[in-house]
């Protein structure tokens, strides 16, 4: 590789990585306690409620009419926005809002039992996961923040790539994985860096690319809304949105949806008037029925006043990537082990980007051209740099 191919390299490196730093260290911290937020809302629900039927709510249960009716108590005057079915117990949640168009902090999340009826309360509330969430998301700043975040992922691959480009070259007179510790502490920091972000590459990418999806999912779900969903619906364009004291039987629904879709399983509805449906329908979303596919959904509209089956397709391959990316970004592919390896990694990922700005802080003159002769000798120069 010649000096001007390298310089390149290294200078893409040095502010695709220096640029984004200071998120990317946000990113892993706040992270690494939401990959297992699924453990830490379960022991809340288990302290807030009773023990659960075995049977899947997604698989039968009280009409879910009668659910509904039961959430909507709870919350006089709000509408329905979304009802989600547990594969593996019989909880049952139904969020509820102001208005159809309601914002996620206008929202509240009802637990509910399909086995018994009961009513579990509101979801209790985790200030400091929520907290997290929504930093780890937007940064409170709502969707510009969530596209400056989907920039910094970008530039997290950019990165990745252009660091491997240097360290091929680097390393091709060296044993894989050599820590020079005869050498100044600078050059030991320099070789940990390198090692660790290369054992950790693969995950990075994943972590990377799905966290720059998740960065774009409105615009992405925006964008299925006005193509597919209208598509869809095109025979209701000229009709106004439902009212809620319009919407028919969820049961008669539900049965519609399920002939056209056998075999599959419900993972939530989706009421008129939300971003996942349109004015007029419940938007009723199966799951596949494998660990792998089970986030990627097929959406059945279903006429919410006359309970009769608009249609049902497949969604867009960039919209089932986002479905498959957010489930795949917090390791919640392979349970607990999983999730247990995403957190080493994610401290794996801290200890590069720490080393990495370390480097930058405690730069000399000259670092530059020292390090260019150094990939270009294949490690064996020492390194000052």
């Amino acid at each position: 590789m010649s000096r001007e191919t390298i310089k390149f390299w290294y200078l893409v490196h040095k502010w695709s990585s220096l640029i984004p730093m200071a998120f990317l260290l946000m990113l892993c911290v706040t992270g690494l306690p939401l990959i297992f937020h699924d453990e830490i809302d379960a022991a809340m629900a288990d302290e807030a409620g009773s023990a659960l039927a075995e049977t899947p709510s997604a698989e039968g249960g009280l009409p879910l009419d009668a659910m509904l009716e039961t959430a909507l108590a709870q919350r006089p005057g709000e509408v329905p926005l979304f009802m989600a079915f547990s594969q593996d117990d019989s909880l049952l949640t139904v969020t509820t809002g102001p208005s159809p168009d309601a914002d996620g902090s206008q929202m509240t999340l009802l637990f509910l039992d399909r086995a018994t009826g009961e009513s579990l309360g509101p979801a209790p509330v985790n200030q400091l996961m929520d907290f997290l969430l929504t930093l780890h998301t937007d940064m409170f700043l709502g969707l510009p923040g969530m596209w400056a975040l989907g920039v910094c992922g970008i530039l997290f691959l950019v990165a990745l790539v252009s660091g491997i480009v240097l360290y091929a070259p680097f390393m091709r007179r060296l044993p894989f994985g050599t820590v020079r510790t005869d050498r100044k502490p600078r050059t030991r920091r320099l070789d940990e860096h390198n090692l660790l972000g290369v054992v950790a590459f693969a995950w990075m990418i994943v972590v990377g690319a799905t966290g720059a999806i998740n960065a774009f999912a409105d615009p992405l779900t925006d964008s299925w809304r006005e193509s597919e969903v209208a598509a869809m619906t095109a025979a209701y364009g000229a009709q106004q949105p439902l009212s809620p004291d319009e919407y028919g039987s969820l049961d008669a629904a539900m049965a519609a949806a399920q002939e056209a879709l056998p075999g599959r399983s419900p993972q939530f509805i989706g009421f008129p008037g939300g971003d996942w449906s349109s004015g007029h329908h419940y938007a009723i979303f199966f799951q596949g029925d494998r660990p792998v596919t089970q986030n990627l959904l097929t959406p059945a509209l279903v006429d919410a006043r006359s309970s009769q089956l608009t249609d049902a397709r497949t969604m867009p391959a960039i919209n089932q990537a986002l479905m498959m990316s957010k489930p795949l970004h917090f390791g919640d592919y392979g349970g607990l082990p999983l999730k247990i390896i995403w957190a080493v990694m994610t401290l794996i990922t801290i200890w590069v980007l720490w080393t990495g700005v370390l480097l930058w802080l405690r730069r000399r003159s000259g670092r530059l051209e020292r390090r260019i002769a150094e990939i270009q000798s294949g490690g064996t120069l020492g390194s000052a740099a």
